[in-house]
């Protein structure tokens, strides 16, 4: 990450206005964009972008390479001709504050059809050959998502350890036989990537043309029923016809007595290693083409993570396991060059994970609504160290900060209170103003805090299913928004990218008495 001073905000696609059940990549995304410019932003962070599973998470992925078709605009289709306006008008939706995910698909899933139909039959030459250059370009992952993602569909979506035993083995046979049968729907899934590319990588050259970095988030475990997981099981703690054998999670601690068991098959770190780590490199380079930064999730778990058995039905029955560490990222480094990583340090961190993440020059996070229980907590601006470092008010696993005020123990409150000389009537403000004049070089804040709404528009509750994922936005929402105070604050905290001082142009300063 620069060094320069900069902010940001983080907000995901989906939570764009649409007319379609969803947040997309169309003309929203594009205004989106434009406020960030327009308000003197640097950045925008974003969530994982993949093709989603249980219960519509970012986090729990098909695929750790591609993209989610749901995002794709179908505007941005009617504008290449593979869509009517008749045919969108049928099924445009109002505005509203949450994604309708059944509504969503529904509507997608009709009109891809029809798009998808008339991309093969109109045959453009210039398209296809961009078609052509985009599965070769991405063939390290694309061939075996494709075909996945169609097995998938024809299997009810149950998971890949539950379908035919040789397929499940990739036996040559079963793939052959399998790729014949489903060639329509294989066809229909190239389409499907091949667009949403298309579309994002227009949205992000709009982006970097108009000085707006791109902040990704890549997860450190890939879901268990993934393309990634059941074309590389040599790499992941499964055995031959899928079953996990090894899982990930978080042991014990304050927030919970039995840890987190997330489920994700843990990696054969030995077998990566062998392989030179090419499929981490073919990972990242995916995620560097993507995006102008990443913030890496979990980070901890590449120098040690937690191991816990299968059939455990807790996490408290498991032990930490040494990571790659630095190995893996040299071995990255060495292939893809400088690494501009955020590393998400938060929670229980080490000394090792501390100099892991300080031998690389990766950022870490400090979230200010972790702050406020003690004038020595490392959260607070006054204890940052140096500047390497990203402030944000919350994550998008926190409650909004008006929510999280309204909840929050009375002794925190009146610190609070205390360090932003404040009555705690503008707390959303107030946090975003101590991170803006914090010495972090970049100051990010969820959209929902510069709208200053409670918890019922938050994002994302950890250890639950339901209700996630869901928040959106209004074109009111977004045009209500103080600009000048946005900016206001931007200014006095040296963070305008367009007026950005660092001590090597304060020579440039006039610093002549007047008189």
């Amino acid at each position: 990450m620069d060094a320069i001073r900069s902010s940001g905000t983080l907000v995901h696609p989906t939570s764009f206005p649409s007319g379609y059940g969803i947040g997309d990549l169309g003309e929203k995304a594009y205004q989106f964009i434009d406020y960030l410019v327009d308000t003197n932003q640097g950045n925008w962070q974003i969530l994982p972008l993949g093709p989603t599973g249980f219960g519509n998470s970012p986090y729990a992925s098909y695929s750790a390479f591609a993209g989610n078709p749901y995002l794709i605009s179908p505007d941005l289709l009617r504008e290449k001709g593979l869509l009517e306006e008749k045919e969108l008008a049928k099924h445009r939706l109002p505005q509203g504050t949450s994604v309708d995910y059944d509504k969503a698909y529904a509507i997608k899933d009709e009109l891809f059809r029809l798009a998808c139909k008339r991309f093969y039959e109109r045959n453009d030459r210039d398209e296809q050959k961009r078609f052509k250059e985009f599965k070769k370009e991405n063939e390290v992952w694309l061939d075996d998502y494709v075909l996945f993602m169609s097995c998938l569909l024809e299997n009810g979506k149950r998971p890949w350890n539950q379908w035919d035993e040789k397929l499940a083995r990739r036996e040559k046979k079963a793939l052959d036989g399998a790729r014949k049968k489903l060639e329509k729907s294989i066809e229909s899934q190239y389409w499907v990537q091949f667009e949403f590319f298309e579309q994002w990588m227009a949205l992000r050259k709009y982006a970097s043309d108009k000085g707006i970095r791109i902040i990704g988030d890549i997860p450190i475990f890939v879901d268990h029923n993934s393309s990634d997981v059941w074309a590389n099981k040599r790499f992941f703690d499964v055995d031959e016809t899928g079953n996990r054998l090894l899982v990930a999670g978080v042991p014990p601690d304050y927030f919970s007595e039995t840890g987190q068991l997330w489920g994700n098959p843990l990696y054969r770190w030995k077998e990566l290693e062998k392989d030179g780590y090419q499929w981490w490199i073919d990972r990242f380079n995916q995620m560097f083409i993507m995006f102008d930064a990443i913030r890496v999730d979990h980070f901890r778990g590449f120098d040690a993570y937690w191991e816990i058995k299968a059939d455990e039905k807790t996490a408290e029955n498991g032990r930490w396991v040494k990571g790659p560490g630095e190995k893996l990222f040299k071995a990255i480094e060495k292939k893809l060059g400088k690494l501009p990583i955020i590393a998400e340090d938060l929670g229980v961190i080490t000394a090792s994970v501390v100099k892991l993440r300080d031998s690389f020059g990766f950022p870490g996070m400090k979230v200010l609504q972790f702050a406020f229980d003690d004038p020595g907590n490392g959260f607070l601006p006054h204890n940052y160290h140096d500047s390497n470092c990203i402030v944000y008010s919350g994550t998008h696993d926190n409650d909004t900060t008006l929510g999280w005020y309204e909840q929050a123990p009375e002794v925190e409150k009146n610190y609070l209170r205390e360090y932003t000389q404040s009555d705690g009537s503008d707390v959303s403000w107030q946090l975003i103003r101590i991170g803006m004049l914090s010495v972090a070089n970049q100051a990010i804040f969820p959209l929902q805090d510069f709208m200053e709404l409670d918890g019922e528009h938050r994002m994302n509750f950890p250890g639950t299913t339901e209700n996630n994922w869901m928040w959106r936005y209004t074109d009111d929402m977004l045009n209500g928004l103080d600009r000048n105070r946005i900016r206001h604050i931007i200014g006095i905290s040296n963070r305008n990218p367009n007026d950005v001082r660092t001590d090597s142009n304060l020579s440039d300063i006039d610093t002549e008495e007047p008189g």
